[in-house]
């Protein structure tokens, strides 16, 4: 089995777990796809994945948008979570108000690890 291909379904599986109106860090994807430390490696899979995902959930560790702010791509993530009710200020959303903490149900019966 190719546990690189293993490790790219585990993180668009977590991904598409995201509620909408809610956000995760990089790192948090990795970590609950069993990849610590592999934060890049979720954003790599995110960039390359032909999938329609929530992209637009997952943020950097301090809850910054990780696109060049004024890109196209940072302007169409921000109006993506707006559009969710997530507040966006200054590039950066409040973790403490928005991300998700998936509950122990969802961690045992909606990840297939």
């Amino acid at each position: 089995m190719n546990t690189t291909l293993c490790a790219f379904e585990r993180i668009e599986h977590l991904v598409s777990l995201i509620p909408s109106a809610r956000v995760a860090t990089y790192g948090q994807i990795a970590d609950l796809a069993g990849l610590p430390g592999r934060a890049r490696l979720v954003g790599r899979v995110l960039k390359t994945t032909e999938r329609p995902l929530p992209w637009h959930r997952v943020l950097g560790a301090s809850g910054r948008i990780s696109l060049p702010q004024g890109s196209d791509g940072h302007m169409r993530q921000v109006g993506l979570l707006q559009e969710e009710g997530v507040v966006v200020l200054a590039g950066k959303v409040k973790l403490k108000e928005w991300q998700w903490h998936p509950d122990l149900a969802e961690l045992l019966f909606l990840l297939p690890y």
